[in-house]
């Protein structure tokens, strides 16, 4: 396959690449249990990143944001976390350097639930400034996997956690070398309200970092997840390829 990551390409190679669109994963590092590395976040997000740009012509892989904001599970070693408005600020930035240099169309694949308020924020402070710009964002991956899935792929709490079945599942898969399965061991929440939503510390829900259960894990699961979130993506950049971006409602008076 053909490299598209900014990080490894000269600068002629970005002029002849023809990029018209830009992909950014957004991350973190924080403890994903005691048995995945504390990059995960970043790691799903940016390997994911790489595979999509494979498969859609002119998609630029822009660097990866590799800390977000994790205050909620500083709890745990080796957290690390920027402030919200840094992490909004980073996000603005880097939005706005990608239109600076000519692309306006960008898509943003976060791994880690502390990013989703920073990126809408963000994302909406560049639209008031360039309304040209179109963002599309996939904020949870960990809940679309779930979506996209036959409903009998995961066998606990619908593979949903922090570091749980799901997110073990796609770590095995992607980067087995950095996992230590026989570390895994997860808390399923059992007192959380079904129709709000609890603004937790992490330490709240489980002594081990890993919520959900972590146990149920397989790289067969991860690999089904990866391809079915590649695919999601790829054919929802070819969608709005095929329209030129122009989402706006065709019937309006």
């Amino acid at each position: 396959m053909a490299n598209h990551e900014l990080l490894k390409l000269t600068s002629h190679q970005v002029r002849e690449g023809g990029y018209n669109k830009a992909i950014l994963a957004v991350g973190s590092c924080e403890a994903h249990g005691h048995h995945l590395a504390s990059g995960t976040d970043t790691l799903v997000s940016y390997m994911l990143s790489c595979q999509v740009a494979d498969q859609v012509d002119g998609l630029l892989v822009l660097p990866p944001i590799t800390v977000g904001y994790s205050a909620h599970y500083d709890t745990f070693p080796f957290t690390m976390t920027l402030s919200y408005d840094t992490v909004t600020q980073v996000i603005y930035d880097y939005l706005e350097s990608t239109i600076r240099n000519g692309i306006e169309h960008i898509f943003i694949l976060n791994g880690h639930d502390g990013n989703i308020a920073p990126i809408e924020i963000a994302s909406r402070k560049i639209k008031e400034k360039y309304p040209q710009a179109r963002i599309a964002t996939l904020v949870a991956w960990w809940v679309t996997a779930g979506d996209l899935l036959p409903k009998d792929t995961f066998e606990v709490w619908g593979g949903l956690g922090h570091a749980g079945e799901g997110e073990s599942s796609i770590a095995y898969y992607l980067y087995p070398q950095w996992c230590e399965p026989d570390q895994a061991k997860g808390y399923i929440p059992d007192n959380l309200p079904e129709h709000v939503e609890i603004k937790w510390d992490f330490a709240e829900l489980t002594s081990s970092a890993a919520t959900g259960d972590p146990t149920k894990a397989t790289a067969e699961k991860g690999e089904k997840m990866a391809k079915a979130l590649v695919k999601c993506m790829v054919d929802t950049i070819k969608q709005l390829d095929g329209m030129g971006w122009d989402y706006r409602t065709t019937a309006i008076r």
